[in-house]
């Protein structure tokens, strides 16, 4: 699909509202964690049931995102994004006024099939409001949303409880959704519509094999050995049915043609590698700092905040570097620093002065900063404009999958490791996942060297 001509006003609203969007959906993907034991208690039901109010909105998100990038190339951006938010909205009131686990739970799901139109869809509607030249300042946006909503997370969640009852962690959504819909709807420019002919087999095998995959890495972490081969083996067996059913397909949902682009494979192999890194380090280091360094969860909250903030910073400049500078060598740059200020941070002294920890925590959030922009201009442009939901669709699900395989191995590694050491671990394990990346990341200037010869 082509960018139609759109003016400043409505470039600045439809960005705000993939702001908002992305924000909205990556909190209440955090938020829920700190009240599960108040949940619990409120509806009268074990801590153990209550953790499915988490899982089922991560497995919902996960397990939608490409359905949801396959129906915005068919019926347009702007109808499938515009649904997601409504879609949000209403089953967030549905949450502040579940009355029993299950209906909470159902409406959870319902909320993550609105995030999963979202996350999906926010970087295409940027490429189809933005243009080529600008893109840089756009997805450096993107990418500060993305931090700021995985790191205030818990802290916003906390403050949330300390003066309202935990229905108001989603009661707060629904003005803002409210807002944000009417916003979108007046300021996005009209999409083209496709024939459509939805794939509902394709649809249950992705379910299948993402969803069975998620699962059987948490079960993995759980040391739940048999359970989690069990699911990763069927997650594999759906991900091989879904690989030859697609490939007959003119318009498959599972993005062949795109991955069939070697810059485009190693940019979504890369963004994996960068997501389970960070989400690695966000889990381990408040454990790191209250269990190890016996801080508050307030300091903990603070000295975390360098992280989003020197994102913030760097994205924007990595972004306009990007327009001279090869992607390839500045994302594995970024990496590169990332895993150096992962690294500093496992080998801090028990007792680190704020400074002291700070200036790590920077050095890490100008690495992350220096990767995404520059990743995410690749992801999004290594293909056709006409496949931009499909390519944003495969962002969004590189993330999701970085996270719920960082999060798995976080479980795994404390589970494994003897006195306070699992923290360290984990910062150890993500440094290696950035330096990965890294090699990943620069592998692609080789691709490039290729085609132009």
């Amino acid at each position: 699909m082509t960018s139609p001509p759109v003016s400043d006003t409505q470039r600045r609203l439809v960005m705000l509202c993939a702001v908002l969007g992305i924000i909205l959906g990556g909190l209440d993907g955090a938020i829920a964690n700190i009240a599960l034991p108040t949940i619990a208690h409120d509806l009268h039901c074990s801590e153990t049931q209550t953790v499915w109010v988490v899982n089922v909105y991560h497995l919902a998100v996960a397990v939608s995102l490409l359905p949801a990038a396959a129906l915005a190339d068919s019926l347009g951006l702007k109808r499938v994004y515009g649904f997601g938010i409504a879609l949000f909205t209403a089953a967030s009131l549905a949450c502040a006024l579940s009355g029993s686990l299950g209906v909470l739970i159902a409406s959870r799901v319902v909320q993550g099939l609105g995030t999963a139109c979202m996350a999906a869809l926010s970087g295409a509607l940027v490429r189809n409001v933005y243009p080529r030249a600008m893109l840089h300042q756009a997805f450096a946006i993107i990418a500060l949303a993305v931090a700021i909503s995985a790191a205030v997370g818990p802290t916003l969640a906390a403050i949330v409880l300390a003066v309202a009852p935990w229905p108001w962690l989603f009661l707060i959504n629904v003005p803002i959704g409210v807002i944000t819909v009417a916003l979108f709807l007046r300021a996005a420019p009209a999409s083209p519509r496709a024939a459509f002919s939805f794939d509902g087999v394709g649809a249950l095998l992705n379910v299948g094999a993402l969803g069975l995959g998620i699962l059987g890495v948490d079960a993995l972490g759980q040391k739940e050995t048999g359970l989690a081969a069990f699911e990763i083996g069927t997650g594999l067996l759906c991900t091989l049915l879904l690989y030859g059913q697609q490939k007959k397909l003119k318009t498959p949902m599972l993005p062949l043609d795109l991955l069939a682009i070697p810059l485009f494979s190693l940019s979504i192999l890369t963004s994996i590698c960068a997501y389970a890194a960070q989400i690695l380090a966000y889990v381990a280091l408040p454990f790191l700092f209250q269990t190890v360094m016996h801080l508050s969860a307030v300091t903990t909250g603070l000295l975390v905040t360098p992280w989003p903030v020197l994102v913030a910073v760097a994205a924007p400049f990595a972004g306009r570097m990007a327009t001279r500078h090869p992607a390839s060598i500045l994302s594995s740059i970024g990496l590169a620093i990332l895993a150096a200020g992962l690294v500093t941070l496992s080998l801090m002294p028990a007792q680190p002065a704020f400074w002291d920890v700070c200036w790590r925590m920077a050095l890490c959030g100008i690495g992350f900063g220096f990767y995404q922009t520059p990743n995410n201009l690749t992801v999004m442009t290594s293909g056709p404009a006409t496949r931009s939901g499909a390519a944003s669709g495969m962002m969004a699900v590189a993330r999701t999958l970085g996270w719920a395989l960082g999060s798995a191995l976080v479980a795994l590694v404390f589970g494994l490791s003897q006195g306070s050491g699992g923290a360290v671990h984990c910062l150890e394990l993500a440094a290696g996942f950035a330096l990965l990346g890294a090699t990943l990341s620069i592998s692609r200037r080789v691709i490039r060297r290729e085609e132009r010869q």
